[in-house]
């Protein structure tokens, strides 16, 4: 079954791509970081919300993002 990841609530209106962890094909876990973003104040990795194999990533290292963009599918 074809899932889309969403960004969840990082505490910032928008934080910047700055590595994209996976690619097409992969295999993530459930809590594996996919993508690291960075804000005003911290860097993070952002973590799956469910495991299984990556179709197509959404996102680009520079790209923006804010809460509720898919970022995987």
């Amino acid at each position: 079954m074809k899932q889309t990841i969403l960004i969840p609530d990082l505490g910032a209106d928008s934080l910047e791509v700055t590595a994209v962890l996976v690619q097409a094909g992969d295999a993530v876990a459930e809590e594996q970081g996919i993508i690291s973003v960075e804000g005003e104040k911290a860097s993070m990795d952002v973590p799956s919300s469910a495991a299984g194999t990556v179709v197509s990533v959404l996102v680009k290292k520079g790209d923006r993002v804010k809460k509720g963009m898919p970022l995987l599918e």
